[in-house]
């Protein structure tokens, strides 16, 4: 098992922080870090600058929203960030959600399955220099009866096959993820609640042939993002992670379509994750947070003492997690370089590292 580092969203005073986390996580042998975005900070530009500041560590979209971008401006952009970086770019891609896509790039939400297939078809080619010629349900290129004309990409990009992520919550797009893409992207997981989504990525990689028949995610790269805080006391240690556990269970989406809420009744929280979405769509966000299930934090995260925190990597290096992407939670620059250093020692001291 490797670690990666996601370094959330920019531009909020943090920057200066982010960047002496990078270099620490560059220095110290850290696989990846990833950039987000979702209507601030965009994750290309950020990438960039901290390309330009580290040596070896991957460079992870974590993600580019695919309603954002065409599907040739992607590939563009990746080639070009995998040129300038020596071939560190790692592609992450996700659909969003309804009130993103909608409210912020004004792109229809619908038949976001079917879009993805296309849209990564679509970048794979251009990725390969063809020339690139599409009839699809979504997307046709080029447009028919004008002017336009099947083009190839200028530059050539470092690397044969630049790595493709996809993010997905919900069981159908995790699927989709094991048939098209190199890895998988995940957000709130548990490794005690993980063995459906597994079998999932399990199906489309059987669907796509790849893998091998004894293991169908040899090769593939499973890597949730997973807060980190140390703290002797766990309600402590869970508190900083409610308003974002209510924010995402609660409020992200509309009440009809939250994958997240939906995640969270898959794993057994059904009337808790009723309770934080009421709260927090009555714009009682402090009682959401205060109404997130310490289990539910505590499943999805790594917190607690140093010993204890050890303990539970096994968990994940055992549901298959093949990149541990933490997030360095804490007050100071300082506590969240503890994080970055102490998480590189536990996992050399439990023998799980790659």
């Amino acid at each position: 098992m490797k670690l990666g580092l996601n370094l959330g969203y920019w531009g909020a005073g943090n920057d200066a922080d982010n960047i002496a986390l990078a270099q620490e996580a560059d220095r110290i042998g850290y696989s990846v870090v990833w950039a987000a975005e979702a209507y601030g900070s965009d994750a290309a530009t950020v990438l960039s600058w901290v390309g330009a500041l580290t040596e070896n560590v991957d460079l992870g979209a974590a993600v580019m929203q695919i309603p954002a971008r065409t599907p040739a401006m992607t590939a563009m952009t990746a080639a070009t960030l995998d040129t300038l970086s020596s071939g560190r770019f790692r592609l992450g891609l996700g659909v969003s959600g309804p009130q993103v896509s909608e409210g912020w790039h004004g792109v229809k939400f619908d038949a976001p399955l079917g879009r993805t297939r296309e849209y990564v078809d679509i970048v794979r080619m251009a990725l390969r220099r063809e020339t690139v010629a599409y009839q699809g349900k979504h997307w046709t290129l080029p447009l028919p009866d004008g002017p336009g004309k099947a083009l190839k990409m200028t530059i050539h990009p470092v690397r044969e096959h630049l790595p493709i992520y996809l993010a997905a919550v919900g069981p159908k797009n995790v699927e989709l993820a094991g048939e098209i893409a190199d890895g998988w992207l995940a957000v709130f997981f548990s490794p005690e609640h993980s063995g459906e989504l597994l079998s999932s990525l399990s199906v489309g990689r059987a669907r796509a042939d790849r893998g091998t028949e004894q293991d169908r995610l040899a090769g593939f790269d499973v890597v949730p993002t997973v807060p980190v805080i140390f703290n002797d006391d766990l309600e402590a240690a869970a508190a900083p992670l409610r308003f974002y556990s209510a924010l995402y269970v609660g409020g992200m989406g509309s009440r009809e379509k939250n994958f997240y809420n939906a995640l969270a009744v898959r794993m057994g929280f059904e009337e808790a994750a009723a309770k934080v979405q009421d709260l927090f769509l009555a714009k009682q966000h402090r009682e959401a947070a205060a109404a997130v299930p310490l289990d539910f934090i505590d499943q999805t995260s790594l917190i607690g003492t140093r010993d204890r925190v050890k303990d539970r990597l096994s968990r994940y290096a055992s549901a298959g997690v093949t990149t541990l992407t933490i997030a360095a939670e804490g007050a100071s620059l300082e506590d969240r370089l503890h994080v970055v250093r102490t998480m590189a020692e536990l996992l050399d001291e439990s023998g799980l590292g790659d």
